[in-house]
C-alpha cells in the first residue's frame, strides 16, 4: 500500500473481519487458507491463532508480513488516504465504528453498504461518516434518502460494466460523488479491455464523463492517463472528504 500511495493519489478499499475474541483485522476470505500460512474459518478463530501467521502472496510465496489489525490500518492511513471499509460477516458494525472514532478517522473513511437495511443501520450508528451505496438509476438515490440517509452522506457506487453518463450527471446535480468500477476478471473487465487494446485514454474519458473515483486494479496506468489529461487530483485533494 505504501508503494501505491507513493505513486498514485488513491483511496484504499479494505476488508475488515473480527476474531472470536473481538479483535478487528484485515481479511478478505471466509477462511485464512489462501492468504496466510494458517488454516481455518474466520468464524472460528481467536486472534492468538492468527496474529503470528505470515501472509502469502498471489503466487503462493510466503512473505515476512503478518495479518494487519484494523487499528494498525487506520493509523497507517491517517493523513495519507481515505479507507473504504468493507465489513465481512464476522465484523461488528458497532465495534468497527467505535474503533474508527477512537483513532480519529471518522472524516477519512467510507463505510460500504450492500443493502438499504445496511445503509440505514450504518447511518444510525455513524451519521457523521460517508456510506458507499449502490445506485443503478436516479430513483435509487431518492429511495435511500427517503429511508433516512441524507444524500450528502452517500457516495454512489454505479457498477462495473456499463458507464452511465446520464446517471453520473444526475448524481452530480445532487452533489453526490460517483464511483465506477473498471476492475474484475481480466477477460471481462474494462481494465482488461483497456490493457488488451492499449487504450488508457478510456480512464480519462470516464473521468470527463462524470466519474469521481475509479475502482481499478490498474492504479498506476489509470493515474498516468488521468495525469496526461489533466484529470488527476492534486496532492492533498480528495473528492470524497467532506470534513470541511
Amino acid at each position: 500500500m505504501d508503494a501505491m500511495m507513493a505513486a498514485v493519489p488513491a483511496i484504499m478499499e479494505i476488508d475488515v473481519a473480527q476474531s472470536t475474541d473481538g479483535v478487528l483485522y484485515l481479511m478478505h476470505d471466509r477462511t485464512i487458507d489462501r492468504t496466510t500460512t494458517g488454516t481455518g474459518q474466520t468464524t472460528d478463530l481467536a486472534w492468538d491463532a492468527i496474529k503470528d501467521l505470515n501472509l502469502v502472496d498471489t503466487a503462493g510465496w510466503v512473505t515476512p508480513y503478518k495479518v494487519p489489525t484494523f487499528e494498525a490500518a487506520l493509523d497507517w492511513a491517517k493523513g495519507k488516504t481515505v479507507l473504504q471499509v468493507d465489513f465481512k460477516r464476522t465484523a461488528s458494525f458497532e465495534d468497527t465504528i467505535a474503533l474508527i472514532r477512537a483513532r480519529d478517522m471518522a472524516d477519512h473513511v467510507i463505510l460500504i453498504a450492500y443493502s438499504q437495511g445496511q445503509a440505514t443501520k450504518l447511518h444510525e450508528l455513524a451519521p457523521e461518516m460517508l456510506i458507499s451505496y449502490s445506485i443503478s438509476k436516479p430513483g435509487d438515490l431518492d429511495e435511500i434518502v427517503a429511508a433516512g440517509v441524507p444524500a450528502d452522506r452517500i457516495v454512489a457506487f454505479t457498477g462495473t460494466r456499463l458507464a452511465r453518463p446520464d446517471l453520473f450527471a444526475s448524481l452530480d446535480e445532487q452533489d453526490v460523488e460517483v464511483i465506477f468500477g473498471t476492475l474484475g476478471r481480466p477477460s471481462v473487465s474494462i481494465d482488461g479491455v483497456i490493457e488488451r487494446f492499449g487504450t488508457p485514454e478510456r480512464y480519462a474519458e470516464l473521468s470527463e464523463g462524470g466519474v469521481d473515483v475509479l475502482a481499478t486494479d490498474r492504479g498506476r496506468a489509470a493515474a498516468r492517463a488521468l495525469g496526461e489529461a489533466g484529470r488527476l487530483p492534486e496532492v492533498g485533494q480528495c473528492g470524497v472528504d467532506r470534513s470541511e
